[in-house]
């Protein structure tokens, strides 16, 4: 009985030494897996980059300076809409003919994969989506794979529009403000900006908008796991106003409040559109806690 014993006590340390192995081995193919999942995305990224560069002429004349550029489609309708609802030239903003300086030897270069860089992340944006949800989709259940159906088509197209919306909405508004603007007489001053400056104003801008449209898709999420309920977000409505005005600032390099409201009015507009999200998710949640009880 005694031997019968330790044989047992033997193969039971065998099995939990395999089964630690087993586990050891679970992470290690997770981490290798990430590893591929990121290998892919950069790969991506770098494609879409490398894409850009040879392209890098056409899109520094007509995508990165076109809000500098008088004939910008963004004034050109702006101007229209004004003329069509009777309001003159109250829309139509003053012309820009901004001179950008650059002051290093490798300026040139370093905008252009700066600008190469951004645009392979902008367009590779559905694809990064995608590969983050390839590493998720494992660990979801059946039921909640069901209800994450179009995941990927939602989040890019809540980016892109809130990208398109801070090229086309709210860059021309804030560099034509900025522009304009004036400092005492300013016969001394001489405006012309840097080149990096520029580039940055417009990335945080675009990429800013992008990412502050997702809040619908952010409220999806939480209110699905439980940590977000449309009546939170109802009774902290008001606070919830007040930080999208401050986001609104930080997204906007211009002091002006009108641009500040362009941001902040469509960031109002989705939050009581998560409100709606989180709503129908929480219905949805209490009818199946009723059907289990």
């Amino acid at each position: 009985m005694a031997i019968e014993s330790q044989r047992k006590s033997f193969f039971k340390r065998i099995r939990g030494n395999r089964e630690e192995d087993e586990a050891e081995m679970s992470f290690v193919d997770h981490l290798e897996a990430l590893r591929w999942h990121i290998v892919r995305s950069v790969l991506a990224v770098l494609i879409f980059a490398i894409t850009a560069f040879v392209f890098i002429d056409f899109i520094f004349d007509y995508i990165i300076l076109g809000p500098t550029r008088t004939d910008f489609i963004s004034y050109r309708m702006f101007c229209a809409l004004s003329h069509k609802i009777g309001l003159g030239d109250s829309l139509c903003m003053p012309p820009i003919n901004m001179n950008i300086q650059i002051t290093t030897v490798a300026g040139p270069f370093m905008a252009s994969i700066m600008i190469a860089a951004t645009t392979g992340l902008i367009l590779a944006f559905p694809y990064l989506c995608w590969e983050i949800w390839r590493f998720v989709k494992p660990a979801l259940k059946p039921q909640e794979l069901k209800h994450t159906r179009g995941i990927i088509l939602w989040v890019s197209l809540f980016f892109f529009l809130g990208a398109a919306f801070g090229y086309f909405m709210l860059a021309p508004f804030t560099f034509n403000f900025l522009y304009n603007y004036e400092l005492g007489s300013q016969h001394q001053l001489e405006y012309r900006p840097m080149l990096s400056d520029y580039l940055e104003s417009l990335m945080d801008i675009t990429l800013g908008s992008g990412i502050a449209f997702e809040l619908p898709m952010a409220s999806w999420l939480l209110a699905r796991i439980g940590l977000l309920t449309a009546g939170f977000l109802r009774t902290y409505r008001k606070y919830a106003y007040v930080a999208l005005l401050v986001l609104a600032a930080i997204i906007t390099p211009s002091p002006d409040w009108g641009s500040q409201m362009i941001v902040c009015i469509p960031l109002v507009i989705l939050y009581e559109v998560s409100i709606v999200i989180a709503a129908r998710v929480n219905k949805a949640q209490d009818k199946k806690w009723e059907e289990w009880s």
